[in-house]
């Protein structure tokens, strides 16, 4: 089979420990090609988008894509191994001395003359960075055109701006709309420890914007059009990979008699982490399928006198409830971070969400990369679609109904 020969878009979403579960979708994906006969070594990504922990997914997925096989499967071994201490510091000192003072800033901040910057110290993960993340590798294969683009998106604490980092192999023009813009840059490890810095949870990190520093966290934060970056950057065919479920309607939360149960601290980070990391892709993909279906409308002579273009997307998503899988899943985390989570409330099954984003151990990353996995392969005449290699039907566009929330 002669696989389509677009340009095909890769959008990572953001979601912490959430993000092993794109591994297992493309770990599927990559069986699924070689089956059909992709080569092995052959990047199908040629424009990489991330952002949050699918940032360093992408970017670890761009330093390898001169062998992309090989890199899916070193990603695949590397979330099936990782350690919430390989992530953030969980000593002692560490975790429960950093956590107090934090706090006490908060209530103290008139007697604490130092101001921690974040919940927990994540310098094991800027340690980290470096044996995932290779620039020099990113480099030479935007000059060979392995890869056309890799973009990483953070958001600035410093002007309220919404940028889009990229890094392309032949010169694009960068982009601005209202609260984002798009700057050429060469992509670093500081831009991927600013767009995995989680509010609170994680410090800032300062990068260049125009000339000056400005302090930047989770991309996620303000980000209205996530799939934006990869049409910008070329992409006609886009796959997008959540890390969370997508289903029409609202869940009940969980109430005691006949009053709801007041929220805990935890309870409400796990409400603001959803909205932060979920909402803004279910909203991207009703408004794309919107405007599609707009174009199908417009005479073909006449779109190509334009513009627009009709983008193909598949959109893999969850098939369930991450926060559900994490429930319970709180002993496997070192006692000072269970210490932090009791104090807040965080081991509470009503604030799963917020476990399901810090709980990086492999009792929870290997249930979701078998996850990814499983709902990669019911989707394989999709996938094959996606990269022409189907029985020659076209792609029809997968979104979520038009009443569509995201579930927390």
């Amino acid at each position: 089979m002669i696989p389509h020969d677009g340009r095909i878009g890769l959008v990572l979403m953001g979601g912490g420990a959430r993000a092993a579960y794109q591994v297992g979708v493309l770990d599927a994906i990559r069986q699924v090609l070689a089956e059909a006969g992709w080569p092995a070594s052959r990047n199908p990504y040629p424009i990489i988008c991330g952002t949050s922990a699918g940032a360093v997914n992408a970017a670890a997925l761009a330093s390898g894509c001169d062998d992309a096989g090989a890199a899916v499967c070193a990603i695949v071994e590397r979330w099936s191994t990782l350690h919430a201490g390989d992530i953030y510091r969980t000593d002692a000192m560490g975790a429960l001395g950093n956590a107090a003072h934090w706090i006490s800033s908060l209530l103290l901040g008139w007697i604490v003359r130092t101001h921690p910057r974040s919940l927990f110290d994540n310098s094991p993960l800027e340690s980290l960075l470096p044996r995932l993340i290779d620039p020099h590798r990113i480099a030479r294969s935007l000059e060979s055109g392995k890869l056309r683009a890799l973009a990483i998106t953070a958001s600035s604490y410093t002007s309220g701006q919404h940028v889009t980092y990229f890094q392309a192999g032949e010169p694009l023009a960068p982009w601005s709309r209202t609260q984002r813009l798009a700057c050429p840059s060469v992509i670093s490890i500081d831009h991927v420890l600013a767009s995995s810095a989680i509010p609170f949870v994680f410090p800032a990190v300062a990068l260049d914007l125009d000339g000056r520093h400005e302090y930047f966290g989770d991309g996620s934060m303000r980000q209205l059009s996530p799939i934006s970056p990869a049409i910008h950057l070329g992409a006609d065919r886009i796959l997008v990979i959540g890390a969370g479920q997508l289903e029409a309607g609202t869940v009940q939360a969980p109430h005691t008699g006949s009053q709801y149960a007041y929220p805990s601290l935890a309870q409400i980070a796990s409400h603001s982490l959803s909205s932060i990391f979920l909402d803004g892709l279910a909203y991207d993909i009703e408004r794309l399928s919107r405007i599609n279906r707009t174009l199908s409308l417009i005479p073909e002579e006449r779109r190509l006198h334009s513009t627009l273009r009709p983008i193909e997307i598949l959109a893999i998503t969850p098939s369930r409830r991450l926060d559900s899988m994490a429930a319970g899943l709180a002993s496997a985390l070192p006692r000072s971070v269970r210490t932090i989570l009791r104090v807040t409330g965080g081991t509470d099954r009503r604030s799963a969400a917020l476990l399901s984003y810090l709980l990086f151990e492999p009792v929870y990353t290997r249930e979701l990369i078998a996850l990814g996995r499983n709902d990669a392969f019911a989707r394989r005449a999709e996938v094959l679609a996606l990269f022409g290699l189907g029985s020659g039907e076209p792609l029809r566009t997968c979104v979520a109904p038009p009443a569509i929330v995201a579930n927390r």
